[in-house]
């Protein structure tokens, strides 16, 4: 029940989102769910440059409300920020190639492959994106969390919320790719 979680629109992948809607219904029943650890208005009063700062300017710039529920499906906000990567189906896609590079998760292959079919919608309206790009991006993030030593299970974000978000990817052995 620790597996990373994706907040794609019902409409964009509908069996992604079945099977997320499954494991919310599960994680509550048997208790897994933890209360929020994400306070938007504490993280939009840090300052900017801030990893929390960062994170609140994320959520708001992509119109999105912080994620309830399983400890690790609330921590998903924080990889996109720490990591960079968009909250596009290829940048979703990003994410759990950089996951999965870091820490093998079944879960991370499904729900990556479930992201396919909106990858292909996406190319197809994305006149400067190839198929061989995004293939390319996505091996990229996975060797990029291969290489990093990132673990999501230990991570603790709301101990570096008042950091720089630089210091924090350093932390996160991520340094060497701040500017991807």
């Amino acid at each position: 029940m620790k597996d990373e979680y994706l907040p794609i629109p019902m409409q964009a992948t509908p069996n992604v989102q079945q099977f997320l809607n499954l494991i919310d219904r599960l994680s509550d029943a048997v208790g897994a769910s933890v209360p929020p650890i994400v306070n938007l208005e504490r993280l939009r009063s840090l300052p900017s440059g801030t990893f929390g700062r960062a994170w609140a300017d994320s959520l708001d710039r992509n119109n999105l409300t912080p994620l309830a529920g399983l400890r690790r499906k609330q921590l998903h906000d924080g990889i996109h920020v720490l990591t960079g990567y968009g909250t596009d189906p290829l940048g979703e896609a990003e994410v759990q190639a950089f996951l999965l590079g870091a820490k093998f998760r079944l879960t991370h292959i499904v729900l990556g492959l479930g992201l396919w079919r909106p990858i292909r919608r996406q190319l197809a309206h994305q006149a400067d994106l190839t198929s061989e790009q995004a293939r390319t991006r996505l091996w990229q993030a996975y060797q990029r969390g291969y290489q990093s030593g990132f673990d999501v299970d230990t991570w603790q974000p709301e101990l570096l919320w008042a950091l720089p978000l630089e210091q924090v990817q350093a932390l996160a052995g991520l340094q060497q790719f701040s500017n991807r």
